[in-house]
This record gives C-alpha cells, structure tokens and sequence, in this order.
C-alpha cells in the first residue's frame, strides 16, 4: 500500500536566503533514491495560503510517495537522506511536522494519477 510522506518546515529568523536554497537544492535531489516511488518528491513553498497566518510561519513542504512503509523507512535511513537533515535541517529549523499515511485500497488508484497532473504544468 503506497505511503504518502508530508513534512513542513519553519526555518529559524536567522536562517539566510543561501542556506534554505542550499537545503532545497540538496532536499530535491532524494527524489532520485530507490525508495522513493517514480521519483515522486515534490518540495513547495513558500505558502501562498491566503490568510498568511494560516500557514503558521512555516516555510515549505514536502510531498514524497513510497511502495510501502519498508520503502520510506529505507529513504529514512538512506545516508543521503541523513545528510540533508543534519547538514540542513537541524541546524536550522524552528519547526518540523511530519506527518505519514497508507493510501486506501479505494484510492490507490488516484496515486497513479497525480504524476499525470503535476506533469502537465
């Protein structure tokens, strides 16, 4: 059953423009692990939610697709994907969520037809 992985990030004031595009950059490239279903990563931000308040002061967000939860605890573990959060997370977040679910049998396939959406912009 495929796992959708959410997480949202709040930097600290201090952080700079080079360091959250330098984290970005290094973020965006998980999507080419194994664990990571059809290259499925997509990071967004900043929020464009309308209020502003509404978004809390976080910054960005990730959106990444797995097999199954075996496959996002490999991507967890990946030595690429530990890298990025002690290189440029730790040091530099005010807040994380994260926040992990099975797709319903009933809705497995609209997960198949999310790359077709994104892809045609």
């Amino acid at each position: 059953m495929t796992i959708i992985h959410i997480v949202i990030f709040k930097f600290c004031p201090s952080t700079t423009t080079i360091q959250k595009s330098s984290f970005l950059t290094a973020i965006k490239e998980l999507k080419s692990l194994p664990s990571v279903l059809d290259n499925r990563l997509i990071v967004g931000g900043p929020s464009v939610t309308d209020p502003i308040e509404k978004s809390k002061g976080f910054d960005y967000a990730l959106l990444s697709f797995h097999r199954d939860r075996e496959a996002l605890g490999e991507y967890q573990a990946s030595k690429e994907h530990e890298e990025v959060v002690s290189t440029y997370l730790y040091p530099y977040k005010d807040d994380v969520v994260r926040f992990d679910f099975e797709v319903d049998e009933e809705d497995e396939a609209m997960v198949g037809v999310l790359p077709m959406l994104f892809g045609n912009r």
